[in-house]
Order: C-alpha cells, then structure tokens, then sequence
C-alpha cells in the first residue's frame, strides 16, 4: 500500500533525474569547453549567436530561459573575452543588441564536432534521443506557460 508519504521518496521525484542528467551532461561538456574557455552558460549562448548574428538580451533570454540578471555578467565575460559585442540599438536605446565579432565567429568552427562528440556519451538510440528532446521541450514549453 502506498504511504502518504512516498510522494516525498528522492526516488519518486521527476525533478531528481532531470537535475543529476543535466549535470552529468554538462559534465561531460567541461573538456571540450575548456578547450574554448567558455563555460557551459557562455556556450549555450554563443551557440544563440551563431545561429543568428544580431540579437538582443530579451531575444537571449528567451532563447535560453535566463533573465537579463543572469545574462549581463555573462555577455560582460563574452564581451571582454574579445567573442561579442554589446551596442545600444539606434531604433530603441532600451535594447542591448548582441553580435559576433571575428573571434566569436571563428571560434564557431572551433566548436562544431562538440555535438557530435557529446551524442557518442549518450547511451541513448537515436529514437530514444529524440523522443526525450521532444519531452524536454514540452516541458519547458508547458511550464513556461
């Protein structure tokens, strides 16, 4: 018989598994990161950027589910790193718009086999990967609502 207070079990948890995954995700991240001097956050963020040159903070935000408290010390990481640049848009002085400079591009390249890379330590089929994708981003899509 379940007792009340199974629900309160770790193993029970939905938020556990999701938590200890994406740790050990990023974990395996580190070396190839290192290698870029960017951490997990800064990569996420270049890989924004590199799909479209030219946003602003809120654009980067959404993207990535940051508000602009955790954004700005990071964009300042990337920005003196030499990667981005941030400029005051001319058609609305409130928006901070984000782009690529030549090192930020270049390293672009530096950066293209870490997915590949990162797919051979899921132990996970293809099929499995994206049915977990797919679950992921109904979540976040669900919970953002």
């Amino acid at each position: 018989m379940k007792s009340f207070f199974d629900d309160l079990k770790l193993e029970n948890q939905l938020c556990f598994p999701l938590y200890a995954a994406s740790r050990n995700v990023i974990r395996e991240y580190k070396p190839f990161l290192d290698k870029l001097d960017l951490t997990y956050t800064q990569y996420i963020a270049m890989l924004v950027l590199w799909e479209k040159d030219k946003v602003t903070v809120k654009e980067l935000g959404e993207a990535l589910y940051l508000d602009s408290g955790t954004l700005t010390p990071l964009l300042k990481k990337l920005e003196n790193k030499g990667l981005i640049t941030r400029k005051r848009s001319t058609e609305d002085e409130r928006n901070l718009i984000l782009s690529l400079t030549k090192a930020g591009q270049a390293m672009q390249e530096q950066a293209a086999d870490i997915p590949a890379e990162l797919c051979k330590k899921v132990p996970l089929t293809d099929a499995e990967k994206e049915t977990l994708h797919g679950l992921l981003y109904k979540l976040l899509g669900s919970m953002e609502a």
